[in-house]
């Protein structure tokens, strides 16, 4: 077979004028493979460091290419799509029609059916007023119409963010006590929240919020529902001294101790309604047409059991009630918000961690009904929305707000085409707040406690848990962990464990990278995982490697020893088996997408150590002087060293390692584009020599 002589190219090295002497018996499988072209490895097209720079840094930052919309346009169509870029209104507005708003006023007035009970009831959660539920159902979905790419989204107060804010801010104020100072606190944990919001989306720099798994909502989901639930048996149950911690055990702890405070009317009319929100839940559920039963069902809750206590309010004295609400429009905070004193790190940490939970959740909510419709939602575009949407409600009395779920799920079940369904809803609690506040006055507050338990009970995902059980242990552990951190630790931290775990299964991914032994598929140029393929088979006399991840400093060292183990591995069972003599070692790295120095200086090292290894085991009593090829020894001496070579290095490592004079040392026959090329190639030559 010939030889290319000019294989790799660019590389000049005295050494690769030797003459390659060699002596070795092929062996019979070897020797009947068909001969196949042996192509080029070439470099990467050449850059600049700043091209380098500028493409590694478009790639972190806009790896959506944001601006490719700008390219040869004229200047007053660019500026029509900045004004697009900033404000998604522009895009759809000119095409609005009266069809569109006839669906879009259908789904806003069915969702403000379900957010005027539900922004009153997370406020209670929240340990706000009922009152900021409300004022929070108005100003922050206006603004998000103007700013938000996602057609069917409904803003408002979410559950998660409303328990970890009340958590959190009531570890360091209490609500009872000083209900003007976390007042204070929430307003400013708001404005924190969106300003760390818009700053995402403005530095672009949303992948942040990736380390909030999958595997870790799941559990920290339902671990707060679990909480909520549990903390609402105060109001379903007519207990007026309760505990103010959110773990399970002071929780339980306080309803039992608590019996003499029960009162059967409040327990009677309690779960005689949160059984009619469930039953609604599950007709709704079961049947998708029928979804405005369980959208409606919270409003119509409110509006019975106001009546009821109204025409039982003599008899009912133990009935726990909201009381008088004030009218009028969302009253300015701006002087509320808290910037200086003891408390301003509370509000700030307060500010993040919500910020960051409603963050996730309505990007996530807002690319689910996106993708069912077809169309794409910017995720930088939805941060900076919902963080000026935040910032703007911290001066307007409003608390951290998102898109939600179930709002956002009956928003898009009731026909919503555009965001002007959150106007439409908006206008709904707007003329609730000027006319209709008196109503509320009789609402019971253990209705409030029902809607909560139908809204969050929803967030516990026990199907996903069993998947991730099935899928993936590690994702599992850290879904457990969040759950019974929630549970038994707290709201914050239960969330910290979780990620931290999260972060520690992506370091024990980068710092134990998975390494395979391959095998050739009979019959074929394929080559295969051993262990994975029954068909794969041994190559006599090769070690096929393949890494399976970059190769950095965190696991160079790692890397180093399995590959030595597995040539020990591989020695025994040639021993054992009484196979051909291993004299060389192919590694693939197809997969290796990077490389830093301390991985080529692992390459360089194991090459070192496989050609010193060899001439001890070979020739333990001869002074032999190191030879400048890793996989030549002169015939004369009576052994070999192993060859070490290398196989389809991706471009960018491809460029290191040929920078770093790596490729000179590994020799004319140190790389090859595919492992069927480096066996054909290498065995041609053994063949030849021998």
């Amino acid at each position: 077979m010939g030889v290319n002589s000019n294989r790799i190219e660019d590389f000049s090295s005295p050494c690769c004028n030797n003459t390659k002497e060699v002596s070795i018996r092929i062996s019979s499988e070897l020797s009947t493979t068909s001969p196949i072209e042996i192509h080029n490895v070439s470099l990467p097209p050449h850059k600049t460091t700043f091209q380098k720079l500028k493409l590694r840094l478009s790639e972190i930052f806009f790896p959506d290419d944001p601006l490719h919309r700008f390219k040869n346009k004229q200047w007053y169509h660019k500026l029509l799509l900045w004004l697009q870029f900033f404000f998604p209104i522009f895009q759809w507005g000119p095409q609005y029609n009266l069809q569109l708003l006839r669906s879009d006023i259908i789904s806003g007035l069915t969702i403000a059916s379900l957010a005027i009970p539900q922004g009153i009831s997370y406020a209670k959660l929240a340990n706000l007023p009922p009152i900021v539920g409300l004022y929070s159902s108005f100003v922050p979905p206006l603004i998000y119409s103007i700013l938000g790419s996602s057609r069917h989204l409904g803003v408002g107060p979410v559950s998660i963010a409303s328990l970890v804010m009340g958590s959190m801010l009531q570890e360091a104020v209490s609500y009872t006590k000083d209900p003007i100072l976390y007042l204070k606190l929430a307003f400013t944990a708001t404005f924190f929240a969106g300003v760390f919001q818009a700053s995402l989306g403005l530095l672009r720099l949303g992948f942040i919020i990736d380390f909030l798994s999958k595997a870790t909502l799941i559990g920290f989901m339902a671990g707060a529902a679990v909480i909520v639930s549990l903390q609402q048996l105060k109001g379903l149950l007519g207990i007026v001294h309760f505990t103010t911690k959110m773990q399970f055990i002071p929780v339980m702890s306080a309803v039992f101790s608590h019996r003499d405070e029960w009162s059967w009317q409040t327990v009677v009319l309690g779960f005689s309604f949160l059984v009619f929100l469930l039953t609604t839940r599950h007709i709704s559920m079961t049947k998708p047409k029928l979804f405005w039963v369980s959208a409606a069902a919270p409003l119509t809750s409110v509006i019975l059991s106001t009546l009821l206590v109204f025409c039982i309010k003599s008899k009912a004295h133990r009935i726990s009630i909201i009381g008088n609400l004030p009218k009028g429009l969302n009253p300015p905070s701006t002087n509320m918000l808290y910037f200086n004193g003891a408390f301003l790190a509370v509000a700030i940490k307060t500010g993040l961690v919500t910020g960051i939970l409603s963050l996730t959740e309505g990007i996530a909510v807002g690319r689910t009904f996106a993708s069912l419709k077809n169309y794409q939602v910017d995720g930088n575009q939805e941060m900076m929305a919902i963080g000026f949407m935040n910032m703007a409600g911290s001066c307007t009395s409003c608390f951290v707000t998102s898109g939600s779920f179930s709002r956002s799920a009956v928003n898009y079940n009731a026909g919503a085409q555009t965001a002007v369904s959150n106007v439409v809803m908006a206008s709904a609690v707007l003329v609730t707040l000027l006319f209709l506040m008196p109503l509320f006055y009789y609402t019971p507050n253990v209705i409030l406690g029902a809607i909560i338990i139908t809204a969050v009970i929803g967030l516990i995902d026990y199907q996903s848990a069993y998947k991730l059980w099935k899928v993936d242990k590690l994702d599992f552990l850290a879904c457990m962990c969040s759950f019974f951190g929630v549970l038994f630790i707290s709201v914050p931290l239960g969330l910290a464990i979780a990620v931290a775990l999260s972060v520690l299964k992506i370091l024990l991914h980068v710092t134990r990278p998975n390494t395979v032994v391959l095998g050739n598929i009979a019959g074929t140029q394929v080559y295969h995982s051993l262990s994975r393929y029954p068909d794969a088979q041994r190559v006599s006399s090769f070690l096929i490697l393949a890494v399976e991840s970059p190769i950095y400093f965190a696991n160079s060292t790692y890397l180093q020893e399995r590959i030595l183990r597995w040539i020990r591995e591989e020695e025994e069972w040639i021993s054992t088996n009484n196979g051909s003599t291993l004299k060389c070692i192919i590694l693939d790295m197809t997969a290796v997408t990077a490389i830093d120095t301390s991985g080529i200086d692992m390459v360089c090292e194991l090459r070192k150590m496989l050609e010193k290894r060899s001439l001890q085991v070979r020739n333990p009593n001869r002074n032999i002087p190191r030879m400048p090829h890793s996989w030549m020894i002169s015939a004369n001496l009576g052994a070999f060293s192993l060859q070490f070579v290398l196989v389809n290095p991706v471009g960018s490592v491809m460029e290191k390692l040929h920078q770093s004079k790596v490729l000179e040392s590994l020799g004319l026959n140190g790389l090859y584009l595919t492992v069927a090329e480096a066996v054909s190639d290498i065995s041609s030559l053994w063949k030849a020599h021998a």
